[in-house]
């Protein structure tokens, strides 16, 4: 009798204590909750480490790709690569560091293919077949070929003062033509190569060209003179890559909330425009090239 009792208290025991293992309700949320805080408390955390890894990794895009362009003039007799190629002399291609149009058009395979540019570049041969150098890791624009989205081939633009327009000023005139267009390595004495920068980051919706131009009015001393030609990116939180003409790479933190105009995806952005007393600017022009005689404004 003692046995039967044993066995019925047992297996009357069995539901109970899995009724007890389970969750209530209130439980539930108090979980989910939980889940939830530390979620939030964590995502800011992830973010800002995945923004510091991007950083890191620019910074030595930047520093590969220099060192491609030094490898460069150390071959060619002190001579720079032209920022960009002059259209209307065909012969200046060959020693642009890249060529070709970017833009969102998906029939414009210089958006996509790099064997029509960067393949051809002249710094190709020293960059050690590494595409992924000619890019910010933070830029994920891309343009749709026929339904298939195709990552852009570059975000890096370099200084236009370095070889210019296939060694010219383009036929700007003033004021890129009070400035000087270095077309030596050994010229880069003023302001010395530690304080010019060779290529920069530039945003999706103003990267066009291979250059960069620095409008210069109003350096050093007419900041009420200061604008844009061009726009930097701002990928890095606020912050652009830069590389120098030393080697040596940066990351940039803009002041200015007029630097970083809200972003055209898919587009092109009116980039040309005055931003007097804008302090990225003048660090911009700092950084860019000197005046061929005294400054003219």
């Amino acid at each position: 009798m003692t046995l039967c009792v044993s066995q019925i208290s047992s297996e009357a025991a069995e539901p109970v204590g899995r009724l007890r293992g389970a969750f209530t309700l209130v439980e539930l949320l108090v979980v989910i909750a939980v889940v939830g805080l530390l979620t939030a408390l964590l995502l800011p955390a992830l973010s800002k480490a995945k923004l510091k890894t991007q950083g890191i990794q620019c910074l030595n895009n930047h520093r590969q790709l220099t060192l491609a362009w030094r490898m460069y003039i150390d071959d060619n007799q002190d001579r720079l690569p032209y920022a960009s190629e002059d259209p209307s002399r065909p012969e200046t291609m060959a020693a642009a560091w890249i060529t070709g149009m970017l833009d969102f058009n998906p029939n414009n395979r210089a958006n996509w293919d790099p064997s029509l540019t960067i393949h051809r570049s002249p710094l190709w041969p020293y960059c050690g077949n590494q595409l992924a150098i000619w890019k910010c890791p933070a830029d994920q624009s891309f343009v749709v070929v026929q339904g298939v989205p195709r990552p852009r081939v570059r975000s890096m633009s370099m200084n236009v003062y370095l070889g210019g327009w296939g060694g010219t000023d383009g036929n700007w005139g003033p004021p890129i033509s009070n400035y000087k267009i270095y077309l030596k390595m050994s010229q880069l004495h003023d302001p010395g190569p530690a304080k010019v920068f060779v290529f920069l980051d530039m945003r999706e919706d103003s990267i066009d060209m291979g250059n960069f131009a620095t409008r210069m009015a109003g350096w050093p001393d007419r900041p009420e003179l200061y604008g844009f030609y061009d726009l930097p990116g701002y990928y890095h939180h606020q912050a652009c890559g830069f590389s120098f003409a030393d080697g040596h790479s940066e990351i940039r933190r803009w002041r200015d909330a007029r630097t970083m105009p809200p972003l055209v995806k898919g587009g092109l952005i009116y980039d040309s425009f005055a931003s007097p007393h804008n302090p990225d600017v003048g660090w911009l022009q700092d950084r860019s090239t000197r005046p061929v005689r005294s400054p003219t404004h």
